[in-house]
């Protein structure tokens, strides 16, 4: 097969949204080109029962998944499985279609595998997006929606976006996500704060029994970090997703002075905060982690730290499409390595 080392220089020759716009193109053909897609899914899609697991009634046949901001609008899932991904989550999407923030908004930083996004929640729309999503869902594994509020929308009606795109989603996905956590839509980290995530979750379950979880933020202080989450665990989240990407500037040497950064350089920022969170809720409630997550070392670090499922995105922009059939083989010889025979067993054994 073409190496995607080779493809991979191709690709830097463009700007990071181009190559992105390309990727897309590429996987949304991919599903109609059986003898290469089965082919993949073959070579990447990793069936071993002792990396199943049910959580919140939803069946994972293995635990790496792709964190929100690829799949924006629902148009790649198809493609997931040959990809080796467990599960996917697509978004952010908001009620209303939005472009986002001004050009350029998104930066590579290849010596470091990092990214830096400001991409600004576009989006063509809840309407158009469940469109995409209805044509496939349900699918073969798991699919996740993430839910934000459009930036036009002022803080005082936040509640009303998030609202419509429950209603919307709640019956074509299998998970919900609220992302109150981008750095990248004015003052919505601002929503991060118990009262109204309080006033949210209380809602959110009146409207759907399907598992909703909270996306948090790698930049709070940690007592905030675990307060907030506690928060919203007693107000009926099914779990947190920790975490987004980081406004920590100083990870990067020349980083931009906005946006969002992901990849390895937020490995550390983002296992600390999820290790202090998962200390308190570990046991409590479903624990997802995601930043900074592209080898199985990483990805098995995190499990023994709580987490039942973990994430990734920026991770195979510079790994390739193996990245996650070497995450998921890489468990498996770990798991032989400890003695464990399920990855139930391997979740929080850190903690125990």
């Amino acid at each position: 097969m073409f190496s995607y080392q080779t493809l991979k220089k191709l690709l830097f020759l463009f700007q990071p949204e181009t190559a992105h716009n390309l990727a897309e193109f590429g996987l949304r053909l991919l599903p109609n080109i059986k003898l290469i897609n089965n082919y993949m899914i073959n070579k990447n899609f990793i069936m071993d029962k002792r990396l199943n697991q049910e959580i919140c009634g939803i069946q994972f046949q293995n635990p790496v998944g792709l964190a929100a901001g690829f799949d924006k609008n629902a148009t790649m899932i198809k493609s997931m499985m040959a990809l080796g991904f467990g599960y996917t989550e697509i978004g952010t999407m908001t009620p209303r279609p939005q472009d986002g923030n001004p050009k350029p908004r998104m930066f590579r930083y290849p010596a470091l595998n990092s990214v830096q996004n400001a991409m600004g929640f576009n989006n063509e729309g809840s309407a158009k997006v469940l469109m995409n999503l209805k044509k496939v869902y349900p699918y073969s594994i798991p699919i996740g929606a993430n839910i934000g509020k459009n930036k036009v929308t002022p803080e005082e009606f936040a509640l009303q976006d998030y609202k419509i795109l429950i209603r919307k989603f709640e019956d074509n996905s299998d998970y919900l996500v609220i992302n109150i956590s981008s750095p990248n839509t004015p003052n919505l980290r601002d929503l991060q704060n118990e009262k109204f995530i309080t006033e949210l979750f209380s809602m959110a379950k009146e409207l759907t029994d399907k598992p909703i979880f909270l996306k948090i933020a790698p930049d709070m202080e940690v007592e905030t970090a675990i307060e907030l989450c506690k928060t919203a665990v007693n107000a009926g989240a099914s779990g947190i997703i920790a975490t987004n990407t980081t406004i920590d500037y100083s990870l990067v040497e020349g980083a931009q002075d906005f946006g969002g950064l992901s990849g390895a350089c937020l490995t550390e920022k983002s296992y600390n905060l999820f290790k202090e969170i998962s200390k308190e809720l570990y046991g409590k409630t479903v624990l997802i982690s995601v930043g900074g997550i592209s080898d199985a070392k990483e990805a098995y670090k995190r499990l023994k730290a709580g987490a039942s499922l973990v994430q990734s995105y920026t991770g195979m922009i510079f790994e390739g499409p193996s990245m996650v059939r070497k995450i998921n083989e890489g468990i498996l010889e770990l798991m032989k390595e400890d003695g464990f025979n399920n990855i139930s067993e391997v979740i929080g054994s850190d903690l125990r």
